[in-house]
């Protein structure tokens, strides 16, 4: 057998490594997000009720979830289990702190055991050099915003649809490449949600986000060490969202 023989192996085995660790990376994501993707589901079907139609907070969950191709089943059976006799019961809580270099962090979970949760929270904050803040610490320096995030396609007039969702709720369209994303008070979710719907945009997300006062510029090191601590919450199976004021 030629060297030419070994080469070829040699690189197809390569590729092959290559191929199966994109798809492990991918197949890890999908295990931590989908249970996420569930928790919101339920917890919105119970808050709301099961019917999308009328249940902007599930709605969007399900459009959510749909977007990062959770299956069908998947997605009915989160529904499912909000009705459900045993179901689980979960909470929403937040924590506030702060981070390596001084970065401030918000971070929301769903839970159904709070002293877990609390316990996980704090050793990742403690072991990233931060600490957690007292409940409420953070309120001034975060608003609560509905954002909603749809495709710039082809054709696409952005000043026909700031004029038609101001009425919505809308108070800034921003365009960044192929993703448009409309903000608007929390308050005006559902019927900013709706309202795109209306229009025929494709929505990818719509969610509550927590959007910083004010931003902080940090090094390029001192992200990599934010963005390590940031991973970690987020590998949480009860972290929901993490939100900082990085600039």
């Amino acid at each position: 057998m030629g060297v030419e023989f070994f080469n070829y192996i040699y690189f197809m085995g390569r590729a092959f490594e290559i191929r199966r660790g994109a798809k492990e990376k991918r197949w890890d994501k999908m295990s931590k997000l989908f249970p996420k993707l569930a928790t919101s589901i339920t917890m919105a079907a119970k808050e709301g009720g099961d019917d999308p139609e009328s249940n902007a907070k599930l709605r969007a969950a399900i459009t959510t979830a749909k977007n990062e191709n959770m299956p069908k089943d998947n997605i009915a059976k989160a529904i499912e289990r909000a009705t459900a006799k045993d179901s689980e019961s979960f909470a929403e809580i937040n924590y506030e702190g702060k981070g390596p270099h001084g970065v401030l962090l918000w971070v929301e979970c769903a839970t159904d055991n709070n002293t877990r949760t609390f316990s996980n929270i704090r050793t990742i904050f403690n072991k990233s050099g931060g600490g957690l803040m007292n409940s409420g610490g953070l309120e001034f320096m975060f608003t609560r915003k509905a954002v909603v995030a749809f495709k710039k396609t082809e054709g696409l007039d952005l000043d026909d649809v700031e004029l038609a969702l101001i009425d919505h709720g809308l108070e800034e369209l921003d365009s960044d490449g192929d993703e448009v994303v409309a903000y608007g008070e929390f308050t005006s979710f559902g019927m900013l949600s709706k309202a795109c719907e209306d229009l025929d945009l494709e929505v990818t997300s719509a969610k509550l986000e927590r959007i910083p006062n004010s931003t902080v510029e940090f090094s390029e090191q001192q992200i990599e060490e934010i963005e390590e601590m940031i991973d970690k919450l987020e590998d949480d199976a009860d972290v929901q969202s993490v939100f900082t004021n990085i600039g």
